[in-house]
């Protein structure tokens, strides 16, 4: 979808928003690049971390200007985030945080799950209010063959239960779908929701790995994933989505409920309402920018909290209007998901 410019107040109190008009409320922080797996549609295997991490009062102070400007949620990603060191420090301080309206940050984390049996309870209760576990088969032979970590099915569904069991709830399963690999995994994946009591979320494949392999072809649409899943059970699409709302949700049988996020088929830009922090202080304005914003930067020379919040809101009035995948000049992004956050 594109846009129409539109002019928005700048002032210091004003909220984030961009010259198409968009309100940005959803911060995602990229709190590590590093990672556990090695899943074969997002890295090459023989590339680890890039880029540096920033200490916690730093991610924090950086943080407080986002949400001085409007943010509402803040998602913490990676790289895997479980792998942070002082994590559950940081989720404590960010949980005392207070939007605009005086109300508690919407605390969320994606992680992908192996490391989540032993923190989810220590994650709730530092004030962590829900969690998305990033899950790409329900068979253990085909997930470790796409993770390529022996015994991983098991450590993340065992991390599964327990956030459940924690409470950090609605949990979110997130299956990214390519064709040939692990489409067939889309109706066990359906049963595999409503028997564990997790909402399933199946992601179209985009041009963010590694290694640079994404070809059109590979994307499995929206359109053939709902037609599948209806040959088996009834679905009906619960309308209207709120803003900002990435996925298209569909109403299972006895109560269900799946996701389809289609950023290729049926792109959403128009309504997004994301800002990204990756883990060396950059902000990102669309997943596939090509122009890298260094907040940390401006830090690191002394600038204000003013300053900062100037820069942060003068970068956001930058933000692209879509992500022109499929256009004859889309160019891939500066960095891959692993090193952009999830």
């Amino acid at each position: 979808m594109d846009l129409a410019p539109v002019t928005a107040p700048a002032t210091a109190s004003s909220l984030l928003v961009d010259s198409y008009g968009r309100t940005i409320r959803d911060l995602r922080v990229s709190i590590t690049d590093r990672c556990n797996y090695k899943c074969v549609y997002c890295r090459t295997g023989a590339v680890g971390a890039q880029y540096p991490e920033l200490g916690n009062a730093e991610y924090l102070r950086l943080i407080r200007q986002f949400v001085a400007l409007g943010i509402t949620k803040v998602r913490l990603t990676g790289g895997e985030p479980l792998l942070r060191a002082g994590l559950l420090e940081l989720v404590r301080e960010l949980a005392q945080l207070r939007t605009l309206e005086g109300q508690p940050l919407d605390l969320a984390l994606t992680t992908n799950g192996h490391l989540l049996a032993e923190l989810a309870a220590p994650l709730k209760q530092a004030g962590l209010n829900r969690v998305t576990v990033s899950m790409d088969a329900v068979e253990a032979e085909t997930f470790e063959r796409i993770t390529r970590v022996p015994g991983s099915f098991a450590a993340v569904l065992g991390g599964i239960r327990a956030a459940l069991a924690a409470g950090l709830t609605p949990l979110k399963v997130n299956c990214v779908l390519l064709r040939g690999f692990n489409d067939a995994q889309i109706e066990p994946f359906v049963h595999f929701g409503s028997r564990e009591g997790v909402v399933v979320r199946f992601i179209e494949f985009m041009p963010l790995d590694e290694s640079r392999l994404w070809t059109p072809q590979m994307v499995v649409p929206l359109r053939e994933v709902v037609e599948r899943i209806h040959r088996t059970l009834p679905l009906e699409e619960l309308a209207p989505r709120e803003p900002g709302e990435t996925a298209r949700r569909y109403a299972l049988p006895g109560g269900g409920e799946i996701g389809i996020v289609a950023p290729v088929s049926q792109a959403f830009c128009g309504a997004c309402s994301r800002i990204r922090l990756t883990s060396d202080g950059k902000i990102r304005t669309c997943l596939f920018s090509q122009i890298e914003h260094d907040l940390y930067g401006r830090m690191r020379a002394g600038a204000t909290d003013e300053e900062l919040r100037g820069y942060i809101r003068g970068t956001a009035e930058k933000k692209e209007p879509r992500h022109r995948i499929g256009e004859p000049d889309f160019l891939a992004p500066t960095r891959s998901m692993v090193h952009i956050g999830g």
